[in-house]
């Protein structure tokens, strides 16, 4: 039950606000908070909370900020070895706005994530691992190397294809799961707006590139649902107390990861992936508690 992740790793500044502000607002905080974060971290957390052996390789700078990500990875029971430290390279920041309602709009500013190389991938000890997991918060050179030596161990490959962006389309033939949200699928597919729950199916089959893909689309508070070429997925929604919705796709992924990494089908991990994401929106923060999974087994019943 082992999971390697590829990704981001970020400083988190998180201000609580009445409701994310439109073009040309200003509006006033409650509150500043500071949290570990990033994409690759936080997914590496998830996988870890629901007790995977979790490895990342990214990098951080060399800065104050890197001493507080470290530790709190370390600290989740996250392998950092291959987290490079690169000099006179500021930590990768994130400026998130969340409102009461629990959503959030997040800016990010990549600094050492943008350094990480397939070289680094190279590096970093694969022995063991089942599964791998990345997303596009570093180069695509480096998630594509990480794919490779993938393949040729024979761990599943899932690509979080998050941000969207229009390069990340060349790393869809080496996935082996492709997971996006509906904004991020309409990106893909040529559509202008986030696609609607109910024609998320037939868009996202135009993603797979092989036979034996599967393309997972997460609905938010509609659940997610899972695509093949012959057939499709679904798992409802759950009811959660939102506080901050920072994070909570990224503990999909992790968990996903993480239950697949176990032998369990598909239609067993998008559930526990699922119900991990409805719980991880009661606390703040984009990190997933130790308690992850007890809380998800007592809210969705362990068997």
């Amino acid at each position: 039950m082992s999971v390697c992740v590829l990704g981001s790793i970020n400083l988190d500044n998180v201000c609580r606000v009445a409701h994310i502000p439109v073009a040309g607002e200003t509006i006033l905080a409650s509150g500043l908070q500071r949290f570990a974060g990033g994409k690759g971290a936080n997914q590496a957390v998830a996988a870890s909370a629901w007790g995977a052996t979790a490895r990342l390789i990214g990098a951080t700078g060399t800065d104050e900020a890197a001493a507080f990500l470290r530790k709190h990875l370390q600290g989740a029971g996250v392998d950092v070895s291959a987290v490079a430290a690169l000099a006179e390279t500021p930590s990768g920041q994130a400026h998130i706005c969340v409102a009461d309602s629990g959503e959030n709009m997040i800016v990010v500013i990549g600094g050492a994530n943008r350094g990480v190389s397939a070289e680094h991938v190279a590096a970093a000890d694969l022995t063991g691992v089942s599964v791998v997991l990345s997303q596009l918060e570093t180069p695509i050179t480096a998630v594509s190397a990480l794919f490779e030596r993938a393949s040729a161990l024979g761990a599943l490959r899932i690509l979080n294809a998050a941000p969207a962006t229009v390069e990340g389309l060349e790393l869809f033939a080496l996935a082996d799961v492709i997971v996006v949200n509906q904004s991020e699928l309409a990106l893909y597919t040529g559509d202008a707006s986030p696609v609607s729950a109910a024609a998320s199916a037939p868009l996202a089959r135009q993603l797979i590139r092989r036979a034996d893909q599967a393309v997972i689309v997460t609905l938010g508070a509609g659940g997610a649902m899972a695509v093949t070429a012959g057939g499709r997925t679904v798992v409802d929604g759950h009811t959660a107390a939102v506080v901050d919705t920072t994070g909570a796709g990224d503990c999909f992924c992790g968990v996903l990861g993480a239950v697949l990494s176990q032998g369990l089908d598909l239609q067993e991990a998008l559930r526990w992936a699922n119900g991990a994401a409805a719980v991880s929106t009661e606390r703040p923060g984009a990190f997933a508690p130790a308690s992850l999974r007890a809380d998800t087994y007592a809210r969705l019943g362990k068997s």
